[in-house]
């Protein structure tokens, strides 16, 4: 059964040649609207264009689908809000197209923003975080205040892993005490990984035309390959992190989830803008921000591709997919040299540090900044208001990185301050750097990661390695792109770059993705069937 079967209504069976006749018709309208739902920017808007789709229908019908299979049907949970405002913003953006006055290309288009992005509207900022339960934002993030300007309509806040996944040692992606566990699209007991596992997920399913992720270390890409679709990490600066509930100032960013490489270009060049409450957006200013301009099919002709060697060999099954997409590169015109990613095994526990360190004053800046009214002010209140409500917070695992990040001596500190700078050194100068001049490389490729494991909440987490840390870690674009299935299970193939080199990386993800076609539409089964 796929998604069409749980949001056909009102076309019932009939007896007779009329009843079947009207019946058809509407299985007809019913299929070309599913259509429009689950196609990407550029058709939606064409649609607009021609008078054949309105913003407030394309709204209203994400709705009826997060409805029919995300509230029900399948219960993927991946919407932890919706917003009640949509339908009239959408209805303004239609009334701003009648009178010529068209904001760009996402104007009236449906996106879904994680819930750790605020937005100064009637919806929650939580983190998923049932210490931030019903507590609004003083006003937007910076990026949600470019999605508004580009005259798209925020829909609603996607479910993530609680505190982006900094919460505990062994924790469960994709759950929060306040969403619980949002479940994966291509099979249901699998887990979205994390910690954008809403935006993952409800991208897969076509619940928005866009949706929007953010990652500290493999928080876009790895719930993307895991579910299938296209994920976007941009160098660190490109987009203010202003007003998202932070990890970590040195590795945190926002970044597109979707279902093409054109709706990535696209989102991303509407969340870019130089920020004046963000310094690191200072380096962007000036700096293109067509990116669709970079999609090219030939994209990938006299490209040098270093295989990162030393990220494979991690899941027989991933690594063959892998192989076999390389083909794909070769044939597009990409000249694959091997390579090994340097000083890879240094920067692990340095990384860490910065994290724990960084989390504690970043959290209460926001809650100062974003909501003084919150029951909770720092750290230390979070930690608190768990063990008050251990019974819904921490049913399943602890707050382990909470503890030890309340315990860290701060941003002055010898140590922070020598492990940040091990983990520049090493996954920047001495790192993806290093290698792209050694070896004249224009980006490096290599498997995202593992398949979707089993949801399992007495061991925690199962992730079978991952390409996601020299890219976090260093502050440098990575995109991954569906490659596969393994067992029905998607499998991504990274894309990772040198500091502002998202526009080549798109052209490259946009060729391969057109020579590849690998994407599929999840059917939602139960489980995986394992016989071969």
């Amino acid at each position: 059964m796929d998604r069409r079967d749980f949001v056909r209504l009102g076309v019932a069976a009939g007896a007779g040649a009329g009843v079947a006749t009207v019946a058809g018709n509407a299985q007809a309208k019913a299929h070309a609207h599913d259509a429009i739902l689950d196609a990407g920017v550029r058709e939606q808007q064409a649609a607009m264009a021609s008078g054949r789709l309105t913003s407030r229908s394309l709204v209203a019908g994400y709705q009826a689908r997060i409805a029919a299979i995300d509230r029900a049907g399948p219960r993927l949970n991946a919407v932890i809000e919706s917003n009640p405002d949509a339908l009239t913003i959408a209805a303004d953006m239609d009334r701003e197209r009648a009178a010529g006055q068209l904001r760009g290309p996402l104007h009236g288009i449906a996106v879904l923003v994680k819930d750790n992005i605020a937005t100064g509207d009637r919806m929650s900022t939580s983190a998923g975080s049932l210490a931030l339960d019903g507590v609004r934002a003083t006003r937007d993030a910076h990026i949600a205040a470019q999605l508004r300007k580009a005259g798209a309509v925020i829909i609603g806040k996607t479910n993530l892993s609680e505190w982006a996944n900094m919460r505990s040692t062994r924790s469960v992606s994709g759950w929060s005490g306040r969403g619980g566990q949002t479940r994966n699209p291509h099979a249901l007991d699998r887990n979205t990984s994390g910690s954008s596992s809403g935006s993952a997920a409800a991208a897969a399913a076509g619940l928005a035309t866009l949706t929007v992720g953010t990652e500290t270390d493999g928080s876009i890409v790895s719930p993307s390959s895991v579910c299938g679709i296209v994920g976007l990490k941009p160098t660190l600066g490109l987009l203010s992190r202003s007003g998202i509930i932070p990890i970590a100032h040195s590795q945190d960013t926002a970044g597109p989830m979707t279902r093409s490489v054109t709706d990535a270009a696209l989102l991303l060049a509407a969340l870019a803008g130089f920020d004046p409450a963000d310094p690191a957006t200072l380096e962007a200013r000036g700096r293109s921000s067509d990116y669709a301009a970079a999609l090219r099919k030939d994209g990938l002709k006299g490209r040098r591709i270093g295989i990162a060697r030393n990220f494979f060999g991690r899941h027989d099954a991933v690594d063959a997919i892998i192989e076999r997409e390389l083909d794909v590169l070769r044939a597009q015109g990409a000249q694959l040299v091997e390579v090994t990613v340097p000083n890879t095994d240094k920067y692990g526990e340095s990384e860490l540090e910065v994290l724990l360190t960084e989390f504690k004053p970043g959290l209460a800046a926001w809650l100062a900044q974003y909501a003084p009214h919150a029951p909770v002010k720092n750290m230390a209140d979070v930690i608190a208001f768990n063990h008050q409500h251990a019974a819904r917070e921490m049913p399943h695992f602890k707050q382990e990185h909470l503890l030890a990040s309340q315990a860290t001596p701060g941003l002055d500190a010898r140590e922070y301050r020598a492990a940040l700078a091990n983990d520049l050194r090493y996954a920047r100068d001495e790192g993806i750097d290093q290698v792209l001049k050694e070896h004249r490389l224009d980006a490096l490729v290599a498997p995202t990661g593992g398949p979707a494991w089993l949801t399992d909440y007495i061991n925690g987490d199962h992730y079978t390695g991952s390409f996601s840390t020299p890219a976090a870690v260093a502050g440098y674009p990575h995109i991954t792109v569906p490659a596969g299935f393994t067992r029905g299970l998607p499998v991504g193939i990274s894309f990772v770059g040198a500091a502002w080199s998202e526009a080549a990386l798109l052209g490259m993800a946009y060729a391969y993705e057109q020579a590849s076609q690998r994407r599929r539409a999840p059917t939602f089964p139960a489980s995986i069937q394992l016989q071969s």
